[in-house]
């Protein structure tokens, strides 16, 4: 394998951030990996003890910077005022990682009668998220969505390339257009430019509160498409959708700009698993395998996902949020063990 020089800052987070870090560092380089990873400190257990305006010390802020993407571990936005903005949306905003991608996609053994496969597009740099909120007085508070033209087009723009690129014929649009008539008017108007120009893909918009219902009552419906939202929303809808894959154990995600991407599995840092060796591995082995592809190394990304899916269809290696009472070190292992064999073949 020719050397990329490319390389990855590696946020190793907090609660179970650590060990899951761990897992997908010993998957790749089980596969030999040539993305140089480099370890680094961010989130609210090292804020804890060294303070500072933000999660993200400048020294790992620097190297963000000098990297050709980032990933980050699980870490922990604590819920008081005087507390700095959560790490993921720091590094989005920072670099205008205006896509958050989660693909929501079902394991034979975990839905024999169930089967999923779709794509959650969120906006992910604006709207509730912009962190635009104050208090008027002692019983007031006040937060403010702010859509831009800009942040709507973007994203849509994205959803569209992603469908011709991927071979997928619809799109569902998730609004509340009927009472957030200028917000949600920006981002539909959007919508309608880029259907127009878009002929062969079909748009069908749903309302949030009827997307949620949809997605417990019929998710099938929403096979070989992309579901695209506003931030706040879309962050409610993928959640909602991975309930239908087994767990949020199994959720990987990417954050991409127009030059640089985040990678992170979509679950918190289950503090209270913490060294434990139970937390679920997948969602951030797989989130670490679509890194090193969107860093020119695809064959290593195919042989983990591949490998991932035997060992969870197995069953044998699996933790106990999929059916199982294996470690995550061991399934760790399963998966590169036969990602390793794969890319052997």
């Amino acid at each position: 394998m020719a050397d990329l020089g490319k390389k990855a800052a590696v946020i190793k987070g907090d609660g179970t951030g650590p060990e899951l870090v761990d897992a997908m560092l010993r998957v790749l380089r089980a596969c030999n990996t040539q993305t140089e990873l480099i370890l680094c400190d961010a989130g609210s257990e090292q804020w804890e003890k060294h303070g500072g305006a933000t999660y993200i010390p400048d020294s790992t802020m620097k190297l963000l910077e000098e990297c050709n993407a980032c990933y980050k571990g699980p870490t922990t936005t604590i819920p008081r005022p005087d507390a700095p903005r959560s790490v993921a949306v720091t590094i989005r905003q920072k670099f205008q990682l205006y896509s958050n991608v989660r693909p929501i996609k079902t394991y034979d053994r975990l839905s024999p009668n169930r089967k999923l496969d779709f794509v959650c597009f969120r906006e992910a740099t604006e709207g509730l998220y912009a962190g635009i909120e104050f208090k008027i007085s002692e019983d007031v508070a006040i937060a403010i969505r702010k859509t831009t033209r800009k942040g709507c087009q973007r994203i849509i723009k994205a959803t569209f390339e992603w469908a011709k690129q991927h071979n997928i014929k619809k799109i569902f649009p998730i609004t509340k257009r009927n009472i957030l008539k200028e917000t949600d008017g920006i981002f539909w108007s959007e919508v309608e430019k880029a259907k127009a120009e878009n002929p062969g893909i079909e748009v069908e918009e749903y309302y949030i509160d009827n997307m949620t219902q949809q997605l417990v009552k019929n998710p099938e419906r929403f096979n070989d498409s992309i579901l695209v939202s506003t931030n706040l929303f879309m962050d409610i809808i993928s959640e909602c959708a991975s309930g239908n894959i087994g767990s949020i154990g199994n959720v990987y995600s990417a954050n991409i700009g127009d030059t640089y991407a985040m990678f992170e599995p979509a679950h918190g840092s289950a503090p209270k698993y913490k060294g434990l060796d139970k937390v679920n591995p997948t969602a951030a082995i797989l989130s670490g395998a679509w890194m090193v592809e969107y860093l020119g190394e695809p064959d290593i990304r195919n042989a983990i996902f591949a490998a991932t899916e035997q060992v969870i269809n197995e069953g044998k290696y699996v933790t106990y949020d999929i059916g199982g009472n294996s470690p995550g070190t061991k399934m760790t292992e399963a998966i590169a063990e036969i990602a390793k064999q794969k890319l052997r073949k």
